[in-house]
C-alpha cells in the first residue's frame, strides 16, 4: 500500500502545518467536480498562509460547485527528505491527493528567491520542470503574482501565467478549460490558444525570445494577434470577490490575524518601487463594506486581532472613519486593532488620538534615504521633519520599538548621502524621547538597492557586490550606538535577487542547475548557498554582471517589454530623467492626473471610499470612554474536559489554547478578560503534553462574562473544533478554581520496530540510581534520577507497555524520555511511537450532561 505523507508526520517538525483539516478548509469529492486545482505556494505552510492572495483564489474557486480548490506548500527540508527516501509524492493538504493528479497547479510568485522551490515541489511531485516535457496527461502548471511581470527568467516552465489581477482572470481561465474539457479535445494548443485570449494571460510557448549571439534583442510573438499581454485589472474592489469565511491556520503563522485589504495599488510614485507601479491605480474598498466584513469574518474566524492590509493604509481615505467603527463595534469583545505602520507625515490629531487604542508591537517606517537630496531623486517626498515627528508621535502613542527601513547603492547615490542615515538616526536617538526598558528602542535596517523591471529605476545599474558589501559594513561601525540595534540584507541575496528580477529566458537553465547543486529556500539565510549559485551560473555560462551591474540605455529592449502593465514606458524614461535632477512628481489623489497611462477614467480609475454612512453620531463622543464593565455577578468559570486523539496529538500547546479560545469566539461563549494594557482571556490549562502524545481526557478551566447552559458550551465547541478534539463533559466550579497537578499519570505505548524487553524493565527495576540528562528549551542540561520520576512499568506484550510517572515539578519528565533511556530506543523507533495518556482511574466521575 502506498504510503501518504500522514504516515511520515511522527518523522518530522511541526506536523500540524500538514494535516489541512483547518477551520474553513474545503474538501469536496473528486467524482462530484470537473476540476481539480492545486493552489501551490512555494514557501513553508507558516509563510503561505499569510499571503492574502491565496485565500482569495480558494475562496472564488470553491465556490464553483464543479471546481476543488486544494492547497500544498513547499514542504519543510526534513519532510522533503523523507518524501524522497520513501518514494511519496508531494500531495495536497486537504486530501493527500499527489500533485500529478491534478488538473491545474497554480504557483503563486512572490518572491524571486522561492524559484528553486518550485522546482523542488515538482520534483518531489514527480512532474516534469519544463512545460515543453509536459503533455495533456500531465497537470497545466500556471503562476500568478507580482513576479510574473518579468515572466521571462522561468517562463519556459510554466505553460501560462497570470499578469496583474487574479480574482476574474482565474474564472475566465477555468471556464475555458472546462469547456476545452467537454469539447473532447486533448491537445494543450487548443486550451493555450483560448487563454491566451483572456486579458491578463501570458501563454510562454507563444513568443520567442531573441538573441544575437550573447545580446538579447528582443521577444518575437507567434501568435497572430497576440503580440502583448496586457494586465489585469480589477476595477472596483467592492465588487470583488472577498474570503469572509477565510481558512484559520495552525502553529504560528507569520501573520496570524484577520487581514483586511482596505486598499489596492499606491500612486506615491516612489522610482524604485516596481509594487508603486504595477498595482495602479489606487482603488479602496468603502468603509462601511470593510465594517460589515469584518463581522462576518470574525463570527467564521475567531480572532483576536485585526489588521489593514495596502500598500500604504495611512493614506486611506477614510481611515479615521473605519478606525472609528471598528473599535465601536468590537472593543467589548475586546478585539484588538494592529497597524504596523505608517508614511511619516499622515498622522493627524483625529488619527493620533485613536491610535492610542490599538495594540501596539514594532512600527515601522521607511525613509529609504539618508539625505533630502536622495528622497528627492526617488521622489519619497517627505522632510526629515515629518520623519522626526513621526517617530516622536509614534513613542510618545505607546509603541516601544520603531524600525527604520533604508537603502544603499540608489542612483546617484554619494558617501555622504550614505552618512546622512547615520546622521539622521543620531538626531533621532538624541532629539525623541524614547521609552524606558530593556533593549533598543530603534532598529535600522538595511538593504541594497534592487532595481525591478516596470519601474522608473529598471534601467539603472545595481551596485556591485563588493560595493553592496563595503556600505553595509561602513554602515554597521558608524551605527554602534547605545539603543540602536542594526540589521541588514546579506549582499549575496540581494545580488541574486538582482539577477532574477531583470533576467531572461536563458536563466531557466541556471535554475534547474541550482536546484540540482542543492539550491533551496534561497530566502531563507539558514539555507542560502551562495558557493552553491556560483557553481551553478559557472556551468550555466551565466554573466551575473551583465543582468545587474550593467546600466541600460533607455531605448534598448528588455526582456518583459511584451508585458504590458499599463504603466507607460514613456512616463518611466521621463520619471527616470527627472530623478537625475532631483524633481518631485506629485500623488495624481491629491493634485493632477501625472499620466502614466494606467487609467482609462471609463472602467479603470481611481476610487476612494466614500464617507461612512453608519457611523452613529454619537460615536466621537463614546470613543474616548472606557467601556463599561460588567460587575462580574453573572460571570460563571467552567472546567471543560477533552480528549485529544488522532491527528490532535500533533498540536503543540500554544496551538491548542489558539485553537480552543477561537472555537469558544466562533461558539459566541464569552471569555472573560484580564484587566491591563494588553488583555488576555481568562482560561488556564493543566500541564501541557508534548507534541505527538494523545489523550484519553485533559481538560481547561475558562471564566465566562455570563451565565451558560453546559449543553451549549458542549454541543457549540464541538461542532467547532478541528478533527481528533471533542469536548467529553464539562461543569461549573468555584470563581476561583483552577488547574491542580496530578499526583501520577499512567501512559500507554506503543512501538513499531522495537520491543520492550522484560530483562531491561528488570534492570531498571534493580537499579537504585538511573541518571538521565535531561535537556531544557534553552539548551541547558541537568542530571536527574528516572527512580525518582517512574512510578510503574507493566508490559503488556512485546510492542505494547503501560509506565507511570510521577508529577515532579522539577523533573518534568516525558514519557517518551522515559521509554527512550530505559529501552535505549533509536530516534526513529520513538518518533514513531503512539503514545496515550489514560484517563485517571481514581478521577471523580462527572455526571454526564450530554
Amino acid at each position: 500500500m502506498q504510503k501518504k505523507i500522514r504516515d511520515i508526520l511522527p518523522l518530522v517538525e511541526k506536523p500540524s502545518r500538514y494535516l489541512g483539516d483547518e477551520i474553513n478548509s474545503v474538501k469536496k469529492d473528486a467524482d462530484a467536480v470537473k476540476l481539480r486545482v492545486a493552489l501551490a505556494f512555494p514557501d513553508v505552510y507558516e509563510i503561505g498562509m499569510s499571503h492574502f492572495g491565496l485565500q482569495i483564489l480558494y475562496h472564488i474557486l470553491n465556490s464553483h460547485d464543479g471546481i476543488a480548490a486544494e492547497r500544498v506548500y513547499a514542504p519543510g527540508l526534513d519532510l522533503a527528505a523523507h518524501l524522497t527516501s520513501a518514494s511519496v509524492p508531494l500531495s495536497s493538504l486537504e486530501t493527500e491527493t499527489p500533485l500529478s493528479a491534478f488538473d491545474i497547479i497554480g504557483f503563486s510568485l512572490l518572491y524571486e528567491m522561492n524559484y528553486t522551490n518550485v522546482l523542488m515541489m515538482l520534483d518531489l511531485a514527480g512532474i516534469p520542470f519544463y512545460s515543453s516535457e509536459r503533455d495533456a496527461s500531465q497537470p497545466l502548471v500556471i503562476a500568478g503574482g507580482p513576479c510574473t511581470v518579468n515572466p521571462e527568467p522561468v517562463a519556459d516552465f510554466f505553460d501560462a501565467m497570470v499578469v496583474g489581477d487574479g480574482e476574474t482572470v482565474i474564472v475566465e481561465m477555468t471556464a475555458a478549460w472546462m469547456r476545452w474539457k467537454d469539447s473532447g479535445k486533448t491537445d494543450k494548443l487548443s486550451l493555450l490558444t483560448a487563454w491566451a485570449g483572456i486579458e491578463g494571460v501570458f501563454v510562454p510557448s507563444f513568443f520567442q525570445p531573441v538573441y544575437d549571439g550573447a545580446v538579447f534583442k528582443g521577444v518575437q510573438p507567434l501568435l497572430a494577434g497576440y503580440t502583448q499581454v496586457r494586465r489585469a485589472v480589477l476595477p472596483d474592489l467592492n465588487a470583488a470577490a472577498f474570503p469572509d469565511a477565510p481558512i484559520v491556520p495552525y502553529g504560528r503563522p507569520v501573520h496570524d490575524r484577520l487581514r483586511l485589504e482596505i486598499a489596492r495599488g499606491c500612486s506615491r510614485g516612489c522610482r524604485f518601487c516596481q509594487a508603486g507601479m504595477i498595482y495602479r491605480p489606487v482603488r479602496e474598498r468603502s468603509a462601511d463594506l470593510l465594517l460589515e466584513l469584518t463581522e462576518k469574518s470574525l463570527i467564521a474566524t475567531g480572532y483576536e486581532d485585526i489588521s489593514l492590509l495596502s500598500l500604504s493604509t495611512g493614506d486611506y481615505s477614510c481611515l479615521s472613519s473605519l478606525m472609528h467603527g471598528l473599535m465601536q463595534r468590537h472593543a467589548s469583545d475586546n478585539i484588538a486593532l494592529s497597524l504596523p505602520s505608517f508614511r511619516a507625515g499622515t498622522l493627524s490629531p483625529e488619527l493620533m488620538n485613536l491610535v492610542r487604542q490599538v495594540r501596539k508591537t514594532g512600527f515601522t517606517i521607511a525613509p529609504e534615504a539618508g539625505s533630502e537630496r536622495l528622497r528627492a531623486v526617488i521622489n519619497k517626498n517627505i522632510s526629515e521633519k515629518e520623519i522626526v515627528d513621526t517617530i516622536s508621535s509614534a513613542f510618545e502613542l505607546g509603541w516601544k520599538l520603531i524600525k527604520l527601513y533604508f537603502m544603499v547603492g540608489l542612483p546617484t547615490e554619494t558617501e555622504s548621502d550614505r552618512y546622512a542615515i547615520v546622521d539622521l538616526v543620531k538626531r533621532i536617538r538624541k532629539n525623541v524621547k524614547q521609552p524606558r526598558g530593556r533593549g533598543a528602542a530603534i532598529t535600522v535596517s538595511i538593504g541594497t538597492f534592487i532595481p525591478k523591471s516596470h519601474a522608473p529605476f529598471q534601467w539603472a545599474p545595481q551596485v556591485s557586490l563588493a560595493q553592496s558589501q563595503e556600505m553595509i559594513a561602513t554602515l554597521k561601525r558608524q551605527l554602534r550606538i547605545p539603543g540602536v540595534d542594526f540589521k541588514w540584507q546579506h549582499p549575496e541575496v540581494s545580488l541574486m535577487e538582482g539577477l532574477w528580477a531583470r533576467g531572461d529566458r536563458r536563466l531557466s537553465h541556471l535554475l534547474s542547475i541550482a536546484y540540482r547543486k542543492g539550491c533551496c529556500f534561497d530566502g531563507w539565510s539558514d539555507h542560502f548557498n551562495f558557493s552553491l549559485w556560483q557553481e551553478a551560473m559557472t556551468e550555466a555560462g551565466v554573466d551575473i554582471d551583465d543582468y545587474t551591474t550593467r546600466k541600460r540605455a533607455v531605448h534598448e529592449p528588455l526582456p518583459w517589454d511584451h508585458i504590458n502593465t499599463r504603466v507607460s514606458r514613456e512616463f518611466l524614461a521621463a520619471e527616470y530623467e527627472k530623478a537625475q535632477a532631483g524633481d518631485p512628481t506629485p500623488d495624481c489623489r491629491f493634485e493632477e492626473c501625472q499620466g502614466c497611462g494606467v487609467c482609462d477614467f471609463e472602467t479603470i480609475l481611481p476610487v476612494t471610499s466614500p464617507p461612512r454612512t453608519c457611523l452613529d453620531s454619537s460615536s466621537s463622543e463614546n470613543l474616548n470612554k472606557s467601556p463599561e464593565k460588567a460587575d462580574g455577578t453573572d460571570e460563571s468559570r467552567w472546567q471543560v474536559f477533552y480528549a485529544k486523539r488522532g491527528p490532535a496529538r500533533y498540536f503543540g500547546h500554544l496551538e491548542l489554547v489558539n485553537i480552543f479560545i477561537r472555537a469558544c469566539n466562533r461558539s459566541g461563549l464569552q471569555l472573560k478578560f484580564s484587566e491591563g494594557f494588553h488583555p488576555k482571556p481568562k482560561i488556564s490549562f493543566h500541564d501541557p503534553l508534548p507534541v505527538g502524545v494523545e489523550s484519553e481526557e485533559e481538560s481547561f478551566f475558562m471564566t465566562l462574562r455570563s451565565a451558560a447552559d453546559p449543553g451549549t458550551i458542549l454541543s457549540g465547541l464541538n461542532f467547532r473544533l478541528p478533527g481528533g478534539l471533542s469536548i467529553i463533559d464539562c461543569r461549573q466550579t468555584d470563581a476561583h478554581a483552577g488547574p491542580e497537578p496530578f499526583e501520577t499519570g499512567s501512559f500507554m505505548v506503543s512501538v513499531f520496530g522495537g520491543e520492550f524487553s522484560l530483562e531491561q524493565i528488570q534492570v531498571f527495576q534493580e537499579a537504585v540510581d538511573w541518571p538521565y540528562k535531561k535537556t531544557s528549551k534553552k539548551g541547558r542540561n541537568r542530571q536527574i534520577n528516572l527512580k525518582d520520576a517512574v512510578a510503574g512499568l507493566e508490559r503488556l506484550d512485546l510492542s505494547h507497555l503501560r509506565i507511570q510517572l510521577k508529577n515532579i515539578q522539577k523533573m518534568n519528565v516525558r514519557p517518551g524520555e522515559a521509554i527512550r533511556s530505559i529501552f535505549h530506543f533509536s530516534d526513529e523507533v520513538m518518533n514513531r511511537a503512539e503514545i496515550l495518556k489514560e484517563k485517571p482511574a481514581n478521577a471523580s466521575e462527572i455526571p454526564s450532561i450530554i
